[in-house]
């Protein structure tokens, strides 16, 4: 069974830096890209950021490029998110997603939340 847990959320002054991580198990890990999603109140899930298995592909949304940088340890089966210069625009419930066997599995999400 897939299960995927984020950590690493909350409460953060504009700025200011976080970072998300999320363990996943029940798979491949190293086999399959992995992104990371946020969803606003009244707004819709949107894709954040997604890495390759093997890493060494990343691509971003433009709204978050150059302040959010994910990363993954393929040794300890996890993905990360670091985010910085953290806007109030940011704040959102952010989760981990991963696609395996043609199902999308989904984290319980991890809540952000930037303001003075």
């Amino acid at each position: 069974q897939v299960q995927l847990v984020e950590s690493g959320g909350g409460l953060v002054q504009p700025g200011g830096s976080l970072r998300l991580s999320c363990a996943a198990s029940g798979f491949t890990f190293s086999s399959y890209a992995m992104s990371w999603y946020r969803q606003a109140p009244g707004k819709e899930r949107e894709l954040v950021a997604v890495i390759s298995g093997a890493g060494g592909g990343r691509n971003y949304a433009r709204s978050v490029m150059g302040r959010f940088a994910i990363s993954r340890d393929n040794a300890r089966d996890t993905v990360y998110l670091q985010m910085n210069s953290l806007k109030p625009e940011d704040t959102a419930v952010y989760y981990c997603k991963a696609v395996v066997s043609g199902k999308s599995w989904w984290g319980q999400g991890t809540q952000v939340t930037v303001s003075s």
